[in-house]
């Protein structure tokens, strides 16, 4: 299964242990990862910032998911509505990527799943799916 991965849940494999690193683990396992260039530019600079974390670290963090696919930011933003304009170039790089699953846990997107051409989940939800309940 092809899962694009929101900048709050990378963050959260990366900066703390829990469900999201579980989540992250299973995935690079099993699955494909996918991000966006628009995601690995705000977790660097949210790493940077708020984690005062070294080049060195956040270098590494990203050298890792860009040996997964990243998408480039695509040209133009899906026709959804979108309280976020940063969470619209999220949702349409996952579709651009040809995602199977949004995993975020920013409720401008959550919201959204009823529209959405692909289902947005929580890390939890995705979990679930993902270990055999309600697996495609």
């Amino acid at each position: 299964m092809r899962v694009f991965l929101d900048t709050n849940v990378l963050i959260s494999a990366f900066a703390a242990r829990g469900l999201c690193a579980d989540l992250m683990r299973l995935l690079l396992a099993e699955h494909e990862v996918l991000t966006g260039e628009v995601n690995l530019t705000e977790l660097h600079r949210v790493f940077t910032k708020r984690f005062k974390a070294t080049a060195a670290q956040v270098d590494a963090i990203e050298q890792l998911l860009r040996d997964q696919t990243v998408i480039a930011k695509p040209p133009a933003l899906l026709s959804l509505t979108v309280r976020d304009a940063d969470d619209a170039w999220v949702l349409t790089s996952a579709v651009a990527g040809q995602a199977d699953l949004l995993v975020t846990g920013d409720n401008d997107l959550l919201v959204l799943a009823p529209e959405a051409p692909l289902p947005i989940v929580t890390p939890r939800e995705a979990w679930t799916r993902l270990r055999g309940d309600g697996v495609e």
